[in-house]
């Protein structure tokens, strides 16, 4: 039987079960029910305006490559559907001018066209869509059968994605809501961006509802929420802190899937868009009827007032609807094969992402909806930069990751974008996905070699030096090409996928049981190490380790070359209870416990944490704009880095290829490049960082001349309390003791 004969027969068989009959192809609509003007094929999305002859109105567009016919159909509020059809056709782009709609009317569409999966073609107008440019959404994703495009529960499962479900699907899902483009002045006009450099720049990763739902100074119908983000109260912590930017987990439009639906569970995380240019309505404390759009605004206006930049963590590979046996919410319902990566058996989706689909990003149309999205929230929603989810599968041209795709080039050339911080996850799941150091100049990237270096140094897993020396430094092996910088890099030790800080140093294995999926789920590539104890214990030799462990990870971050992040809470002492993959931990398991800060250990850590980024401020040197050359600068010999043994001698070709517990890493204040804002020169002061991980004290000889000739303790990881007064000093040349595992920065006072 051919695929069309057997399409047909299969539609045919559930019909008739049903006692409807069969709809392949061909439209089914309605009469419209309101006036529709021509309007304009531009901009896309639902856009309100008054007309040249003073009629207020909406105009509607929506591209729909192969469509055969949209009906746009609106919403009172007592769910109530009109439809309309959207007779003009522009360069593939379904328009009208609705007049009388106004702001806050929800709204969504019906697209009418061929039922062939075989050949890609999802189309089917039972489906109510939602609008890839909405701006705003009310309702929630709940996903029964009803709002997929297949018959779902067919009894032959492997051709069930084949069968069209003919049921209306709009009372269960969310609709698109008309937003005023313009932002009143008293709202949004006096927003000042604070354009932090990259180098000067500090990154807390953030989840906007887990870091305030249980913040005691937020007001409790505000917690949660992006107003609850906007209130002095949190802002205070972040100011206290010193970080100069916020990355929140995704705020675009998600669904929560299917499977945590019949668990109980949630997508907490939020890397399941669906609507690219709508702030999450779940996020929101104003409203879900365009209140939403206000809120976030203002959200990022408090932050910049606080000298505070805001980047989005954004999901452009893949979306809610997930691979052919997912929900018909948006795009599928669209145009399937305009905007999805389809296999050669066109009913399948090439799946670089994991997640069941990949957006086809070569198509002029997604390169165009991704675009367009970004400049709405840099130029209307305020935003100062973006971090890429899985940014490889962006960059692919037909199959292959390729630096030279469209993706990238547009971005490159953009005059809104290329001025933005943009921040690569350079890998995907798919063949060639990994490419850590291949991103072009313009883009900086996550930086999973500094965190898996790092982690197996503080465990005892010891790198060569050379990989940890590289890491430390700014990475110059994987970014010192194309005129990128130091800053290319963006050094974590941890994520919002994986152990929490405190958790690195409490479990060695993963204890994901509460995710319903039997533990299987998360990595098992943890570079962990307990100190002694898996998870709770009331063995206080254990927990002061665990402190002292946490300060070295962080100080070692802190004074490293490249741009830092820290995750949420880390600074404190957070804990997922050793989750590694809290993606639907919408509880207390993932939301910041602020109790912690009352505690003399956790608060210490605090403590620690604002007074290392104060000095990264204070000191040029510990974030350099240009890489490390390592050669002498001046006659005495002396290096902008160089790198020592405990013996106090500079290591060796041998020592460089070699494991070691225990190494010295000189940075010259003299010799940083560059020039200050009045064209003068750089002068810094010059450190010393020891960094030891033995188990068992260590005797360091202390550098002399050229380097030094005498020393100054301003961090000792081996006391819990820091002193904040000038620490003790040493002579060059004398041996000191250094505790074991222990950081010690030490100033070349002379």
């Amino acid at each position: 039987m051919s695929s069309a004969a057997e399409q047909e027969a299969v539609a045919g068989s559930v019909a008739a079960e049903e006692g409807r009959p069969a709809v392949l192809n061909g439209a089914r609509g309605r009469a419209p029910g309101v006036p529709v003007r021509p309007g304009a094929p531009v901009p896309l999305g639902a856009r309100f305006r008054v007309g040249p002859d003073g009629v207020a109105g909406t105009n509607f567009a929506l591209w729909a490559g192969g469509a055969e016919a949209v009906e746009l159909c609106l919403f009172d509020e007592r769910g109530k559907e009109t439809r309309a059809k959207l007779t003009e056709l522009t360069h593939e782009i379904w328009h009208g001018f609705v007049p009388g709609v106004m702001p806050g009317q929800r709204y969504g569409y019906r697209v009418h066209g061929r039922w062939d999966p075989w050949t890609g073609a999802r189309w089917n107008p039972a489906k109510l869509l939602l609008d890839p440019y909405a701006r705003a959404v009310d309702g929630d994703f709940t996903l029964p059968p009803e709002v997929y495009g297949h018959v779902r529960d067919w009894p032959q499962q492997h051709v069930a994605d084949t069968v069209r479900d003919e049921r209306d699907s709009a009372p269960y899902v969310p609709k698109g809501v008309v937003v005023h483009d313009d932002a009143p002045d008293d709202e949004w006009q006096d927003d000042r961006r604070p354009k932090t450099p990259w180098a000067d720049s500090v990154i807390y990763e953030l989840h906007v509802r887990g870091f305030t739902r249980l913040h005691p100074g937020i007001p409790e119908e505000l917690r949660g929420t992006y107003a609850g983000l906007a209130h002095p109260a949190a802002i205070e912590h972040l100011v206290k802190l010193g970080v100069t930017a916020v990355e929140l987990l995704p705020v675009h439009q998600f669904a929560h899937e299917d499977h945590l639906l019949r668990r109980g569970l949630r997508n907490y995380w939020g890397y399941n868009s669906i609507g690219y240019f709508a702030p999450h309505a779940g996020y929101a404390a104003s409203g879900t009827t365009g209140q939403q759009v206000g809120e976030f605004r203002r959200m990022v206006r408090a932050l910049h007032a606080a000298g505070i930049e805001v980047i989005l963590d954004v999901v452009y590979n893949h979306t809610a609807e997930a691979g052919e046996l997912g929900p018909t919410l948006s795009l599928k319902g669209v145009d399937n094969r305009g905007y999805y990566r389809l296999q050669a058996d066109a009913r399948r989706y090439a799946d670089y992402t994991g997640c069941g689909n990949t957006l086809h990003v070569v198509q002029p149309q997604v390169l165009r909806l991704i675009t367009d999205s970004l400049r709405y929230w840099v130029t209307e929603m305020g935003v100062d930069g973006f971090r890429f989810d899985l940014a490889a599968a962006l960059a692919r041209s037909m199959h292959d990751v390729d630096m030279l795709s469209p993706f990238l080039a547009v971005i490159a050339q953009d005059p809104v974008l290329r001025r933005v911080k943009l921040i690569a996850e350079p890998w995907d799941v798919g063949s060639g996905g990994y490419q850590v150091g291949a991103f072009p100049p313009l883009w900086t990237e996550w930086n999973d070699r500094y965190r898996d270096a790092v982690r197996d140094f503080w465990r005892g897993a010891l790198p060569d030096v050379r990989d940890l020396g590289y890491r430390l430094s700014g990475s110059s092996d994987l970014y010192a090409w194309g005129g990128r910088r130091p800053y290319a890099s963006v050094n974590f030790v941890t994520a919002h996928d994986g152990f929490t800080l405190r958790d690195l140093v409490s479990y060695e294995h993963k204890h994901n049981e509460a995710n319903g999926e039997g533990n299987r789920d998360g990595s098992n590539d943890n570079r962990s190490w307990n100190c002694g104890a898996e998870g709770g214990t009331d063995d206080e030799d254990v927990l002061a380790l665990r402190r002292r462990q946490l300060r070295n990870l962080l100080s070692t971050l802190l004074l490293s070359t490249g741009v830092p992040m820290l995750v949420a809470g880390d600074e404190m002492g957070r804990t997922q209870r050793g989750n590694n993959n809290a993606y639907c931990q919408d509880n207390e398991i993932s939301w910041l416990d602020w109790g912690l800060l009352e505690e003399p250990g956790w608060k210490a850590l605090f403590e620690l944490t604002s007074r290392l980024i104060a000095l990264r401020h204070r000191h040029p040197v510990l974030r350099r704009r240009a890489f490390f050359s390592g050669r002498p600068h001046s006659a005495d010999g002396l290096r902008d880095l160089a790198w020592f043994t405990a013996r106090g001698t500079e290591m060796t070709e041998a020592d460089w290829y070699a494991p070691a517990a225990t190494l010295g890493m000189y940075l010259s204040g003299r010799d940083i490049p560059g020039r200050d804002e009045r064209g003068a020169q750089i002068l810094d002061d010059s450190f010393l960082v020891v960094l030891h991980t033995g188990h068992r004290p260590v005797d360091f000889v202390l550098p002399g001349t050229p380097w030094a000739r005498r020393y100054e303790v301003v961090v000792d990881t081996s006391r819990e309390e820091q002193a904040r007064e000038p620490g003790a000093e040493h002579p060059a040349g004398t041996e000191i003791t250094v505790p074991e595992r222990t950081v010690l920065l030490l100033r070349v006072t002379g």
